[in-house]
């Protein structure tokens, strides 16, 4: 005697690609501000050793030099820039201008 078994197809079982999305955009969102803060901290190095500004409150050290800080500002933006791109999947320009007319131009009420 055999028997058989017939189970019925049920949802397919779908993998994200990018689970986590908002992480990144708001990741993304708090590293501007510091790039920012770090472009502002080179420009304030760059003047102190012009004598334009009073004194860097870091007198030695690795983060005593403007090239430093302009490197971090730098890596801070373009992270910024990739995890941006990660989160929002949809393309950032349009096909073309007159493509968004064809639809309307072919749509049926």
């Amino acid at each position: 005697m055999v028997v058989r078994i017939q189970l019925s197809s049920g949802a397919r079982v779908r993998q994200k690609r990018r689970k986590n999305q908002h992480v990144a955009l708001a990741m993304a969102s708090l590293l501007t501000p510091a790039a920012v803060m770090a472009c502002v901290l080179t420009l304030w190095r760059l003047a102190a050793d012009l004598s334009v500004t009073g004194q860097f409150p870091i007198s030695d050290g690795l983060f005593s030099h403007w090239q430093v800080w302009l490197t971090v500002a730098a890596t801070l933006q373009f992270s910024a820039i990739l995890l941006n791109r990660y989160g929002k999947t949809e393309a950032a320009l349009p096909e073309t201008v007159d493509s968004a007319d064809r639809k309307l131009a072919s749509s049926r009420y």
